[in-house]
């Protein structure tokens, strides 16, 4: 067992960030598809089975949102080069549309109406706000940027 008390606070303070960023890789693996799922099922059937809709504007940013969420899942499964560019661009993306679509759904919500980034992603418990920053954070982390080949390990 090591002693606390040896290891720099700096030090202390990696690894602490180290043991809550590492595992977010595989929560993000496992989350983005069941919210990919979730908001494609809602599209389709807003889509395809609802004849109540009257513009379809929230039901196309669902499915664009759906969208996303799948290809951001590939920099998660997969640790190639050109995954982590596509997901750090997509999660670029899906960031700027969750604020964007969430102060728009609070100027105009019957224009917004009920897609899955309306007030910040309300509906889905506002994982549509914080899970693409945590998934950039995870990105850009060192040991991850290391691991998909985009820049070589420092020696500690």
């Amino acid at each position: 067992m090591r002693d606390k008390q040896a290891t720099p606070p700096s030090r202390r303070s990696e690894e602490i960030w180290a043991n809550f960023v590492s595992p977010a890789g595989y929560v993000l693996a496992v989350s983005y598809p069941v919210l990919a799922l979730s908001t494609g099922v809602r599209a389709i059937y807003q889509l395809f089975f609802r004849s109540d809709i009257s513009h379809s504007l929230p039901v196309y940013l669902s499915a664009f949102a759906a969208c996303c969420y799948l290809i951001a899942t590939l920099g998660f499964a997969y640790r190639r080069r050109w995954t982590w560019w596509l997901s750090v661009a997509v999660l670029g993306i899906e960031t700027a549309m969750t604020v964007i679509v969430g102060f728009w759904s609070f100027l105009d919500p019957d224009f917004i109406g009920r897609t899955v980034w309306r007030h910040f992603g309300e509906d889905y418990g506002y994982f549509p706000l914080f899970q693409p920053l945590l998934g950039l954070v995870w990105l850009f982390w060192p040991l991850t940027v290391a691991a998909y080949g985009i820049r070589r390990k420092v020696a500690p």
